[in-house]
């Protein structure tokens, strides 16, 4: 039938809209094969032949200007069959309505956990709690099957530059990205520096999981409780208010959590995000996401990496020192929740990349 209403548009094309002279019994035939024509709106969708003869209209109402009461039949045959394929769509648009408030309402009274299946399923638990939406329809999850079973122990630090030096696991892929990843902030080192408006691992509803997550099992799951010791936790790592104050420099920056689940970024492993993703990284965990979080890391504060080429260029501009904290605050608490801070050497080796 597709293929049908196919060649009816083309032939409706053809003698309708490119014809400079169009016969008017044959466009009234044709008007005619297609009123006959079971719709559904599968077929609409796949053949495209409402356009078709929605353009053919136009078509009809030109030539009917120029030559006469002879086309009033053939238009009102034609106005009449787009009508009745508006409705077609109508119904179909108000049924898939319906399911997708079905759709909705069972997720809200589903208490099941773990990944959602459908993208309907997924827009029903951020919209239940209450998340921003950044991406409507949402992306759902990356799915996440394996964790490698052995701990490859912390990475080391080279003694001059402060870059940590991690090893891979078994994923080939991992180690030749591991060649430029990295960071010279440890995760204890960003959250005693202050990042993240003190509000990281507060308590939240995670969209991707559907689980409430307690700061006191998340912090004990995810960090050496020695790297927060003494730092007051409501205040820098458990605050449910974003404080812009706690952050090294004194600015806000970084979306949402409902922003970054409705992209698509968070996995139900690390359902709080790349900083958890980092923090476990680091203790010497390795999975299956390892290589995708360690290609947003070098997109973002990589050697060639948006924002830290952004602030090394900033700073050579300025001719200042790469700590002049008058440069791109934004960017130097963005680039610290990566794990980063511009240093000498992380400004040299831009500087000489750029060749500037």
């Amino acid at each position: 039938m597709a293929n049908d209403l196919i060649l009816l548009g083309e032939q409706l094309t053809k003698e309708a809209i490119d014809s400079p002279t169009p016969c008017v019994e044959t466009c009234q035939d044709l008007v005619k094969a297609l009123t006959k024509e079971q719709m559904t709106i599968s077929l609409l969708q796949t053949t495209r032949i409402g356009l078709t003869v929605g353009k053919a209209v136009k078509a009809f109402k030109r030539h009917k200007r120029t030559d006469g009461e002879a086309w009033s039949s053939v238009l009102e045959s034609s106005e009449t069959l787009v009508k009745s394929w508006k409705a077609v769509a109508a119904t179909a648009a108000a049924d898939d309505k319906k399911s997708n408030k079905k759709a909705a309402a069972a997720t809200l009274n589903n208490t099941a956990t773990g990944p959602p299946t459908t993208v309907a399923e997924y827009r029903a638990r951020l919209t239940k709690y209450n998340k921003d939406l950044y991406k409507d329809p949402p992306i759902l999850p990356p799915r996440i099957l394996s964790i490698d079973s052995t701990n490859y122990g912390e990475p080391k630090r080279d003694k001059n530059t402060g870059l940590l030096n991690f090893v891979s696991g078994k994923d080939e892929a991992v180690k030749r990205l591991l060649q430029d990843f990295h960071p010279n902030r440890t995760p204890e080192e960003v959250l005693r520096a202050g990042a993240f408006g003190g509000t990281y691992f507060r308590a939240i509803h995670s969209g991707v999981t559907n689980m409430l997550y307690k700061p006191d099992e998340v912090l004990a799951d995810s960090v050496h409780l020695t790297w927060i010791k003494g730092l007051n936790a409501k205040t820098m790592l458990t605050s449910l208010k974003y404080q812009p104050a706690v952050n090294k420099f004194g600015v806000k920056c970084g979306g949402s959590l409902g922003m970054w689940e409705s992209s698509g970024w968070i996995t139900e492993i690390d359902p709080y995000g790349w900083f958890q993703w980092y923090c476990r990284f680091y203790q010497g965990r390795r999975c299956e996401d390892d290589a995708r979080q360690i290609s947003r890391w070098s997109k973002s504060a990589g050697p060639k990496g948006r924002f830290r080429s952004q602030l090394c260029n900033k700073i050579l501009a300025a001719n200042t020192k790469c700590d002049d904290t008058k440069i791109s605050p934004v960017i130097r608490q963005t680039m610290l929740h990566w794990g980063l801070e511009i240093t000498k050497d992380v400004l040299e080796k831009h500087r000489k990349r750029v060749g500037k």
